[in-house]
């Protein structure tokens, strides 16, 4: 579902998932021409529970059941043009089984990715935190919470996040 414009925050849940490789778990999302990464996870829904939001989400965009861990981030995406206000939650997760589909059910994304650690930093990766995500992802992303910031960065062709 489409972030909307709205006088109170959204919540966006977000799974940090390593594969058997030590890859990490992304999906590749399009909108018109620009194509970037995020992290599987999405909206929580009136009454759902974060964890509850966060298994949804996750086999919805990957095929795979996962274990929800301890809280990894939180961060802020503030549009400064004030059109809309995102809390993210980034939790540790485990896969408990499914497989990695090929066609997810969200129309948007394209592919489900496995990156290498390293390789973040090439991708457009949104929010924009990819060294803080692959120094997580080198210790299992195990580690404490830890508060991000407002992590608004503007699209290179768009202008927007």
């Amino acid at each position: 579902m489409a972030a909307r414009g709205s006088d109170r925050p959204r919540v966006r849940v977000a799974a940090a998932i390593l594969d058997e490789g030590g890859r990490v778990v992304l999906v590749r999302h399009r909108h018109g021409s620009v194509r970037y990464h995020l992290l599987p996870g999405g909206g929580v829904e009136t009454g759902e529970s974060l964890a509850d939001a966060l298994i949804r989400e996750v086999r919805e965009e990957t095929g795979l059941q996962v274990e929800v861990g301890e809280p990894l981030f939180v961060s802020d995406t503030i549009d400064p043009a004030g059109g809309r206000h995102v809390v993210n939650l980034t939790f540790s997760a485990h896969i408990a089984g499914g497989r990695l589909t090929e066609h997810p059910q969200d129309e948007r994304i394209e592919a489900v990715d496995l990156v290498e650690p390293e390789a973040l930093a090439e991708l457009d990766l949104r929010p924009p935190f990819a060294a803080e995500l692959a120094q997580a992802a080198e210790i299992g992303f195990t580690g404490p919470a830890r508060y991000l910031g407002s992590l608004w960065a503007p699209s290179a062709e768009t202008g927007k996040r």
